[in-house]
């Protein structure tokens, strides 16, 4: 006789105790696996950030250049092109900045070598203050005036001190450049992705989220690209204008003031900083026309920027209102930093659909 294999018995139905039991450690499973890979990629977090908010800006630019028909399949030559622009709108900058200090560092170290051995004269423009000339020139004369070859500022800037700053300085400037080349890295990976990249990531929201989710996502992505050209833009329309100023009222350097001005003019209420200290030295140096026209130029340029310009651009593409854009752009910048300042108005812009969704 033929011996059959015995028959296994039909396998029961899982009770739906069980059921809801294995779901919820699936879903305990997939939480903890999600937040393990990203406690092991925590460091590279602000990296793909930053490259995220590059990609949502030039996004419209990439689409239209993959619908060129000169450029159409040729995903990794549009990928290296807006890689390479990137690379070079900020190391372009720096290195003139880098080469002009180096050219200005001799001058430097002749003064700071002469401020040794015979002190800083006191300027003329400290007798033309309007109060407290007393006690501003008394002041400069027992701390500046006098060889500063003795002085306990001088005796610190030899101490262990300085080199402790410059070691960390040089950590830091390691660390962003390196931070940087990870996110061009990151960057190109996601220009080469390209539509795919998007059709995936929206697929994935619908289907997690539905239609509503994914509408929020758009918008969250036209909140940073609208504060994207608020704050970049109107930087650099700023620093133009008052490029020019610089240029008018006589400035040295103008062009490395103007790309200060810029940098400092994406950053709210900063612009002040830059064109006042600018106008400062030119009252030092007696030009006190020129000093007062120019901090009055300045003043103008930043109110029409700050409180017109950039919260149109920043508000007409948010649809939230001006207070709601500098609470999320001030607050962004105070949590998570310079990327804050796109974050924040993307998280106003969540919290303004879901106030929407509840009172409708």
């Amino acid at each position: 006789m033929i011996s059959r294999p015995p028959v296994a018995p039909p396998e029961l139905p899982t009770p739906p105790d069980c059921l809801k039991k294995q779901k919820a450690a699936s879903l305990v499973l997939y939480i903890a696996l999600v937040l393990l890979a990203l406690w092991v990629v925590r460091d590279f977090i602000a990296v793909a950030a930053w490259a995220g908010v590059i990609a949502i800006a030039l996004w419209p630019l990439l689409q239209k250049a993959a619908g060129n028909r000169w450029l159409a399949g040729r995903t990794t030559l549009i990928a290296t092109a807006l890689t390479l622009a990137i690379a070079l709108l900020v190391v372009l900058p720096v290195g003139v900045g880098i080469a002009q200090a180096l050219r200005e560092a001799h001058d430097m170290n002749e003064w700071f070598q002469a401020a040794q051995e015979n002190g800083i004269p006191m300027p003329d423009v400290i007798q033309r203050l309007p109060f407290g000339v007393q006690q501003v020139s008394a002041w400069w004369q027992a701390n500046l005036a006098q060889p500063l070859r003795d002085s306990a500022a001088m005796k610190g800037l030899h101490s262990t001190t300085v080199m402790t700053l410059g070691r960390h300085f040089g950590a830091r400037a390691a660390h962003g450049v390196m931070v940087f080349a990870f996110m061009l890295i990151t960057l190109f990976v996601i220009f080469q992705a390209g539509p795919r990249l998007s059709g995936s990531l929206m697929k994935g929201v619908r289907r997690g989220f539905g239609d509503d989710g994914a509408q929020l996502l758009a918008r969250m992505a036209a909140a940073v690209r609208g504060t994207v050209s608020g704050l970049v833009v109107v930087g650099l329309g700023e620093g133009v204008l008052l490029g020019v100023a610089y240029f008018v009222t006589g400035l040295p350097h103008v062009a490395l003031l103007a790309f200060v001005t810029a940098i400092a003019s994406m950053l709210p209420f900063c612009a002040p900083l830059t064109f006042g200290l600018a106008a400062l030295w030119l009252f030092s140096q007696g030009s006190v026309a020129a000093a007062v026209a120019l901090a009055v130029f300045g003043s103008v340029v930043v109110f029409v920027a700050e409180h017109f310009v950039r919260p149109v651009l920043i508000g007409n593409s948010t649809r939230l209102p001006f207070l709601l854009v500098l609470f999320g752009i001030l607050g962004g910048a105070e949590t998570f930093g310079l990327l804050g300042l796109f974050i924040g108005p993307a998280l106003m812009t969540v919290l303004v659909v879901l106030w929407t969704d509840l009172v409708q």
